[in-house]
């Protein structure tokens, strides 16, 4: 059973979330933009008892939003510190408690604290705001009602910042699993590929080796050893730095299989083949799991479709894949489109792209192209 020291161990040596940048443009411009309006405020509000001090209190804080993100436990201590003396000094000074509305804009810095700080960042971030917090309480003088609207504004901030960090990084999971899959299901069609070149080139190596004296049968089997062994290579090319997690296979499909997808429904689907049988495997593999996902993905969000028409086209360049249903505009998918995002993975481990939306006209398509050059 974990211990609490090993619970705080693990939390303080958590990393800080990814693309926690420094200051941006558009943070320069946020900060110029709120010191305007704290100078507005501190001149036209009557209310405020030390309205200039009150003002270049919120100006000294105010530049910590630029390095929220990069630096969040220099900033929230910072400002921790900023308030807590300013908090001291009004109460040893009996000033009544008023603040600038602009200081609600500050709140952005407990959320960045827990959406992009380290485990260290919020452990020690998080007592510095419960510190300053606690303190306002006590010296603030504003009652049970402030308080509960203290601990609210800045606790709720952090929460904030901690449920956002959860859901990028469990999306990011969730995209890194799918990758893998397909990642995973690409290295088995290659280890099929390459079992098939290479079988082939050792038996016309055996044939080649017991037909020496017949120079023309010799010549044609190195012609195929030839061909195979460049068909193994270009294959491997096109998965070069593709993982494989231990597992069972299965023949790839291909063509072949593509085409058995035709189904009287309903709705009705519909396939069209113009490819030569010698397409590479990797690229007939990738058709027919697209055509396979386009086709799913039509029968359970098309709403009223009457038709599922798949078409593959082969030119010299590349081999193209389009998925068409004439239903009406989809409803809202209740999965997080896995499969397309799949099939994407896939296809731009080859080269290739993959376009998926609703039509002008009505229906929904979806286009994918495989680029054959280093493919075939």
């Amino acid at each position: 059973m974990p211990t609490v020291r090993g619970l705080l161990g693990v939390g303080w040596s958590r990393p800080a979330a990814p693309g926690a940048d420094g200051p941006q443009p558009r943070d320069i411009v946020l900060v110029i933009v709120l010191a305007a309006a704290a100078v507005v405020e501190g001149a036209v509000r009557t209310d405020l008892t030390w309205p200039l001090a009150t003002t270049l209190v919120t100006l000294a804080i105010l530049p910590g939003l630029l390095w929220r993100r990069s630096r969040p436990l220099v900033v929230v201590a910072v400002m921790t510190v900023v308030t807590a003396g300013f908090t001291v000094a009004r109460t040893v000074a009996g000033s009544s408690p008023t603040g600038l509305v602009t200081m609600f804009a500050v709140l952005s810095i407990p959320y960045a604290v827990f959406r992009w700080g380290s485990g260290r960042d919020r452990l020690v971030g998080g007592a510095l705001l419960g510190l300053g917090v606690g303190l306002s309480i006590v010296l603030g003088g504003e009652g049970f009602a402030g308080a509960v609207a203290g601990v609210a504004f800045v606790g709720g901030a952090c929460l904030i910042g901690a449920l956002r960090r959860e859901r990028v990084e469990s999306r990011a999971g969730e995209l890194d699993a799918v990758r893998a899959r397909e990642r995973e299901a690409l290295a088995r069609d290659l280890h099929d590929t390459v079992a098939h070149h290479v079988s082939a080139i050792a038996i016309r190596a055996q044939v080649a080796g017991a037909e020496l004296p017949d120079v023309s049968r010799v010549a044609a089997s190195l012609d195929v050893i030839e061909r195979e062994a460049q068909a193994v290579l270009t294959d491997m090319r096109s998965l070069v730095r593709t993982l494989r997690a231990p597992a069972g296979y299965v023949p790839a499909a291909g063509l072949t299989e593509l085409v058995d997808l035709a189904d009287p429904g309903p709705p009705p689907v519909a396939v069209r083949v113009h490819a030569p049988d010698d397409l590479p495997d990797l690229v007939a593999s990738t058709l027919f799991r697209i055509a396979q996902e386009g086709i799913t993905n039509a029968r359970r969000h098309a709403r009223a479709a009457t038709a599922i028409a798949v078409t593959v086209t082969v030119d010299a360049k590349s081999a193209n894949i389009l998925v068409h249903n004439d239903g009406a505009a989809a409803r809202p998918s209740s999965g997080d489109g896995h499969g397309l995002r799949g099939i994407s993975e896939r296809t731009a481990l080859l080269g290739g792209h993959v376009i998926a939306g609703p039509d002008p006209g009505g229906g929904w398509t979806l286009r994918a192209a495989l680029p054959l050059r280093g493919a075939a």
